[in-house]
């Protein structure tokens, strides 16, 4: 089954079947997506920000207090295979990449599932302040930068890293910017598999609109209060 507009309302609960996507032409112009959409986008981040930075200083200073760097940032794949620098509240040990490889060498089942999801539902990373960060997505707050400057948009693709896109086989992403939130957010989020998130983005490339993008934020702020995130 196919998932169509109709039946987005319901996104919570669909995962969509490798067979129900048709790779896209090269993207034809739109004039919400290409036009509205990236100064829609910065006029909402200015008027968040009175609220928004007060919220990111209060959290960095809890996490120098940890010690360390406050602030992540890693190298993401953009719109048009532009590689840019997205921003994060840190929420791993110093040593992250190390202790990674360390524990996946150590964990058959670890292994699997990181090569399966590119998560860990249990992630030695991940600090105690950083559990509760990503839980409640405050740890993505600093990302309203990317969005400002126009890397990201507040809806859109989950932003891809670097060594995932050799695993990446749709044509949708490339054509859009990675977004803070999007419609593979408020569906499964962190319980399927790296590949699935291929059929949410060639999804939304098909139903982007005002009204899509609307529901999705509305959306992401009820998973946000469930505290889905990982």
């Amino acid at each position: 089954m196919t998932m169509h507009l109709t039946n987005y309302k319901d996104a919570d609960h669909v995962k969509l079947p490798m067979r129900s996507v048709v790779l896209p032409h090269p993207a034809r112009f739109n004039l919400y997506r290409d036009a509205f959409k990236p100064w829609l986008d910065r006029l909402l981040i200015i008027l968040a920000a009175p609220l928004v930075l007060p919220v990111v200083g209060l959290l960095a200073l809890l996490v120098m207090l940890q010690g360390g760097n406050p602030f992540y940032s890693q190298l993401r794949v953009g719109k048009g295979g532009k590689i840019f620098r997205l921003w994060k509240i840190r929420t791993m040990v110093p040593d992250a990449d190390a202790r990674l490889k360390t524990y996946l060498a150590a964990n058959p089942a670890a292994r699997k599932e990181w090569d399966a999801t590119q998560k860990l539902k249990h992630d030695p990373r991940i600090t105690p302040l950083g559990h509760i960060l990503r839980r409640t997505s405050l740890d993505e707050l600093p990302q309203l930068f990317n969005v400002l400057t126009g890397s990201m948009s507040l809806v859109g693709p989950r932003p891809m890293m670097l060594q995932q896109r050799p695993l990446y086989f749709g044509q949708t992403y490339f054509q859009l910017s990675p977004g803070l939130t999007g419609l593979w957010q408020i569906a499964d989020r962190n319980n399927c598999n790296f590949t699935d998130r291929v059929y949410y983005d060639e999804t939304y490339g098909q139903i982007v609109s005002l009204t899509t993008d609307l529901r999705i934020l509305f959306k992401t702020v009820a998973v946000v209060l469930r505290g889905t995130g990982c």
